[in-house]
């Protein structure tokens, strides 16, 4: 992959409608934006970015707003739609492919991968956001990162799942023990293996990021990274190539299986 990020993608559909009719509807009622805020606990900017279709409104939001200007049922019915939009706008894309796969191979840089991570730890990254994302979007994140996992054993036939860690994800300050001991847990499953790529194995290769590689039921092959300002998501021949390569490289640099279980059930078992 060339390392160039697309730039992020518009807002979803559903938050710029449903921001656009919160403010039509509240400019009709004359209820100012700063009385909305006070009525549904938000700031009055973040109304503001609600309105502008920056960040998705809220269930409470959209049930005050639709109180106070009088809409009958109108601005709370956008609750249904708006709660399809599980994801960051970003990743998608990638989500839909991942409900397709039969095979995925990850390699993790700096978090634990989502199929792998504890309610805890989840909430952990969530809460620690930028910018900050409001109590219900954490939720949901959470509710849609679980919703995910039944990819690791609720298929059939089984999904083949290759992870690799970078040394750094397992020593951040957000995986304690329990993270720790999920991911003993589910790498017993003979469709999952998860390794462990430590510091000294690291190769160049290993260095310039997160990459996953994903293959759906029609054997068509996605590469996929992401970074602090977008993401990429590619079909292209020669970009999944270029994953195939650099996965297969990091793989074998890694701990085997077996290696990497007793790397992480030693991380558990010190003080």
């Amino acid at each position: 992959m060339s390392g160039q990020y697309n730039s992020p993608p518009p807002a979803p559909v559903a938050w710029r409608y449903s921001g656009n009719q919160l403010k039509r509807w509240r400019t009709k009622a004359s209820v100012s934006r700063e009385q909305l805020a006070a009525a549904s606990n938000y700031s009055p900017d973040t109304i503001k970015a609600m309105e502008q279709g920056v960040r998705m409104p809220t269930p409470r939001v959209l049930d005050v707003a639709d109180d106070m200007c009088g809409a009958e049922g109108l601005l709370s019915s956008a609750k249904e739609y708006l709660q399809r939009e599980k994801f960051p706008a970003r990743a998608q894309d990638f989500m839909e492919r991942e409900k397709e796969a039969i095979s995925l191979w990850w390699y993790e840089t700096m978090h634990v991968p989502g199929l792998l991570q504890t309610k805890a730890y989840a909430r952990a990254l969530s809460q620690n956001h930028v910018p900050p994302l409001d109590e219900e979007t954490v939720e949901e994140r959470i509710s849609a990162r679980v919703e995910r996992q039944a990819i690791l054993n609720s298929r059939k036939p089984p999904v083949a799942l290759s992870f690799v860690l970078y040394e750094a994800v397992l020593r951040a300050p957000q995986v304690g023990a329990e993270e720790l001991r999920h991911l003993l847990e589910v790498s017993r499953p003979w469709n999952v293996v998860v390794q462990v790529l430590p510091f000294e194995r690291a190769v160049a290769a290993a260095l310039m990021g997160p990459l996953v590689l994903l293959e759906t039921r029609d054997h068509e092959r996605f590469a996929y990274a992401e970074g602090q300002l977008g993401s990429e998501l590619s079909a292209d021949p020669e970009a999944v190539s270029r994953a195939i390569e650099r996965l297969s490289m990091i793989r074998a640099q890694a701990l085997s299986p077996g290696e990497s279980t007793r790397f992480i059930e030693r991380m558990v078992d010190q003080p």
